[in-house]
């Protein structure tokens, strides 16, 4: 294996970031059955806002409830330094990585170099073109199928939109086929603009661009935004020019900063479609667990989602994540990946 010097450079700092965690119970399966011998990393690509906060806390909660080490390797939207990141774990001696996010021609590489190395592999919202490595999702299509249903009962079946897009980003990527087909099959809808950017910070970055968009249009009905930190971004925007009462924006993902802001009165971010971030970091770990424990999670591991709509959050006054995860039980758990011996860190 060849070994960068990012790579050499990142090992001393990375093997002394290894923590042991609580022993488990004894009638698991192996490995699992010895605790703190099992090793697993996450390498990220993003890691810019709430959503990713809170899946980096998923994973956290169920390596902890499994008893293993957990290394986090991040790479702030690096491709190069991701696929490095992916040799560090490998030099680590991990026995299984995570994949978050990332590009599939940076990453195919690197994701074949840990197989063969025998290392057990998911990855979650990238595709790395490999059938030993399972692929999590939050089942993309669904999460815009239902915000654009929502758009549709909201506005009719004709109306002027913004839509906010940066291909090569797999969840991204399937959303968009989605949006796709709703135009096709809804004729009235008319893209008038689209428009985004993954440029750090993501949600004043887009908001840069929606004020551009929003003056040169501003009969625009609808914003589709399908990532919450662009409709975070284009909620700016709307707000600046005084156009939040004619514009409604739907959405991917949520957070209690995204609860706050379609909660302010006369807020133009109506609905989003979401899984609990945190939920799908702990399928992401237990979907990698089933494979060291030499079980089949599937080649796709598919998280559902939720629509949750302003007037669902005000109806039922829901702050926070937690009043979300209490008022909306389906959103607090989902029972995938999640064979008898698993642990529940939720309970």
């Amino acid at each position: 294996m060849r070994i960068t010097r990012r790579v050499f450079s990142g090992l001393a700092l990375a093997t002394s970031a290894l923590i042991a965690l609580p022993a488990i119970a004894q009638d698991k399966p192996a490995p699992f059955d010895k605790p703190g011998d099992v090793k697993i990393a996450l390498v990220r690509y993003l890691s810019t806002g709430d959503f990713f906060q809170a899946y980096l806390a998923g994973v956290e909660a169920q390596a902890k409830a499994l008893g293993v080490q957990l290394q986090v390797l991040d790479s702030r939207q690096d491709a190069a330094l991701q696929a490095d990141m992916v040799d560090q774990a490998i030099a680590l001696g991990v026995n299984g990585i995570i994949i978050q996010h990332g590009l599939t021609e940076s990453m195919k590489e690197a994701a074949k170099r840990a197989v063969d190395a025998g290392i057990k592999v998911v990855a979650f919202d990238v595709n790395v073109e490999n059938d030993k490595i399972p692929q999590i999702e939050q089942s993309d299509r669904d999460l815009a199928r239902l915000a654009l249903e929502q758009a549709v009962k909201d506005n009719g079946e004709s109306w002027k939109a913004g839509y906010v897009y940066v291909a090569g980003i797999a969840p991204l990527d399937r959303r968009d086929e989605t949006w796709k087909e709703f135009k096709a099959k809804y004729p009235g809808i008319n893209e008038v603009a689209m428009f985004g950017t993954l440029d750090n910070p993501i949600a004043n970055s887009v908001a840069n661009q929606a004020r551009s968009v929003v003056t040169a249009n501003p009969d625009i009905q609808v914003m589709f935004a399908p990532y919450d930190e662009f409709a975070k971004g284009v909620k700016i925007a709307v707000d600046e020019a005084g156009l939040s009462s004619s514009v409604k924006i739907y959405s991917a993902d949520i957070s209690t900063a995204d609860i706050s802001a379609m909660r302010e009165p006369g807020s133009a971010w109506v609905a989003t479609a979401a899984t609990n971030p945190a939920v799908v970091g702990q399928v992401s770990v237990r979907a990698l667990a089933q494979l060291l424990a030499g079980e089949d999670p599937g080649k796709q591991v598919i998280v559902p989602p939720t629509l949750i709509t302003q007037k669902d959050l005000n109806d039922n006054d829901i702050k926070n994540m937690e009043d979300l995860s209490a008022k909306m039980p389906q959103f607090a758990h989902a029972n995938v990946a999640m064979p008898a011996w698993m642990p529940n860190p939720n309970k």
